[in-house]
């Protein structure tokens, strides 16, 4: 909800409040969006090497309570020592707590003034470097909080326990509902209260809300189940480690007996990528040995892990850049529509409450009844397997372009701006049922898939293939506008059905490339 507090209003915030033009307030949003998911990265490497899940959620919520005091700094102006006050009780939870975040509100503090302009009519009463350095303080507690929620979640699950196997699928179900949660009610009540109440209160509500979660998930810290963190530092330094070993034993002859490889006493060593294996290869006792030259097993093991999911990853990228639709080509279509909605005019934006709605309505459909009647028919314990479940929504995701091309083409044909907005909305519906099949399955593959010392990268790499989507939408939209005219300013004099039925054909390629994949992937069980 904090998030989406933040990034459902933003271009308006920088447009009205900082007075940015339009296109640089959408650049700006999107590279802040992009690295509000490159930034997992950092928290894998933490959560997976150093902290471990629980200390790395902790101290990167505590990141998110100091938000609207460094990004909004002139409307929290006369509260602000109210604030300080509180955030310095939330202070005692721990050691680690106290010193990140005692540091920044003493710092946030003692610059005030600086932030603040002298005049009340400059920039709109907020100086940029405030704002931006609020921004990104929220992109880096989103990278430490969105991938480590649903890794420690899946941790309270025993794997090896039928019953805990099948509620942990479930688990990632209404993980994911409860994200949409906080968007429907950001998208709705928060931008609200922004635009008709006031962007401190529009902003305070949320930053309350992550310290009662704050609490909330510190209190329960002596009942969870916790991983050990993983063997030999860094997960990201232990596969560059097999890359290089492996390159400098290149010349080296593999043993025919695997077991010969170094450490490998766990029976861990699968027959793909064999090049790999040479990293593992035992040296004579005279040469110099060390991490850049001989490998364990498992550490070959990880980056084969990576290896054989790189291609389902790939395919995720165009799924995201067809979602990332919602927030750019589609409310543009809605704008050259009529708005009016009986005596209400609908704002393009709000058309995606669809998609929220109809991720609302579908992971209980998808747990209470798909998944039972899946069952019946695969014998798999959740129904569908990871990848059928991925397969589903890449098929949705090119229906739903499908219908936005025939929407636009008939859009065209009509007089100008007299069908109805609320055409678009069963395009919403079909990519939110997109998102329950596709987003939930990839965070529950990469999160199995992964060894056990590296759960935490395997979440944020998922999260990595939605900021890559986006950027990949990016370039597309770039393209096409600079080389077609499809994207024109006046759509009635474009073909953004063009556009779309391209987005939709990419769709469908997609989707035979996933499949070849899909059937030749094998599990670390399977190998």
């Amino acid at each position: 909800m904090c998030f989406f507090a933040v990034a459902k209003n933003l271009v308006t915030y920088l447009t009205t409040v900082l007075h940015e033009s339009n296109v640089d307030a959408a650049r700006n949003v999107s590279t802040w969006i992009g690295s509000c998911f490159l930034t997992p990265v950092i928290g894998a490497f933490l959560a997976d090497s150093y902290w471990g899940r629980y200390t790395t959620i902790a101290v990167f919520l505590s990141v998110y309570i100091i938000v609207s005091e460094t990004t909004f700094l002139n409307l929290l102006y006369n509260g602000v020592r109210h604030f300080c006050k509180f955030s310095l009780t939330m202070c005692n939870i721990s050691e680690k707590l106290s010193l990140c975040q005692g540091m920044l509100i003493m710092t946030s503090s003692a610059a005030l003034p600086f932030f603040l302009p002298r005049s009340s009519d400059e920039s709109g009463g907020v100086h940029p470097a405030a704002v931006y350095l609020g921004l990104y303080l929220v992109a880096l507690g989103t990278g430490g909080i969105k991938p480590y929620a649903a890794a420690l979640g899946a941790d309270q699950f025993d794997g090896a326990d039928p019953k805990e196997r099948v509620a942990k699928g479930s688990f990632f179900n209404w993980y994911y509902f409860s994200i949409n949660i906080g968007s429907l009610l950001a998208s709705t009540l928060l931008v609200w209260v922004q635009d008709n109440i006031g962007w401190t209160v529009g902003f305070g509500i949320p930053t309350v809300l992550i310290g009662f979660g704050l609490a909330v998930f510190v209190a329960g810290g002596r009942i969870y189940r916790y991983k050990p963190l993983g063997r030999g530092g860094s997960p990201l330094a232990r596969v560059f480690q097999v890359v290089v070993a492996a390159t400098r034993n290149c010349r080296l002859e593999l043993p025919d007996d695997s077991s010969a490889l170094h450490e490998n006493d766990r029976g861990e060593h699968t027959s793909q990528f064999t090049f790999f294996d040479k990293a593992a290869i035992v040296l004579p006792s005279s040469e110099k040995k060390g991490p850049w030259r001989l490998c364990t097993v498992s550490q070959v093991e990880e980056l084969k892990t990576l290896l054989r999911m790189s291609p389902v990853w790939a395919s995720l990228l165009i799924f995201f850049a067809v979602t990332g639709q919602m927030s750019s080509t589609l409310i543009e279509q809605g704008m050259a529509m009529d708005k009016r909605v009986g005596a209400f005019v609908v704002s393009p934006a709000s058309l995606s409450t669809f998609d929220v709605i109809s991720v609302l309505v579908w992971v209980p459909i998808y747990d209470a009844v798909l998944v039972p009647l899946a069952r019946r028919v695969t014998g798999e314990d959740r129904g569908f397997t990871q990848l059928q479940r991925i397969g589903v929504g890449l098929a949705l995701s090119a229906a739903g372009m499908a219908y936005a091309a025939l929407i636009e083409t008939r859009r065209l044909a009509a007089p100008a701006s007299s069908m109805s907005i609320m055409w678009q909305a069963p395009c919403y519906f079909v990519l939110g049922a997109a998102e329950v099949f596709t987003s939930i399955g990839m965070l529950e593959f990469f999160y199995d898939q992964f060894p056990g010392s590296m759960k935490s990268l395997g979440s944020a790499l998922a999260l990595l293939a939605i900021a890559g989507g986006n950027y990949l939408n990016s370039v597309l939209l770039g393209a096409v506008a600079s080389t077609t005219g499809w994207i024109a300013d006046n759509l009635d004099q474009g073909h953004l059905d063009y556009f779309f039925w391209f987005m939709a054909g990419l769709s469908v390629l997609n989707l035979l490339q996933f499949v070849y994949c899909s059937t030749r992937y094998k599990s670390i069980d399977q190998l």
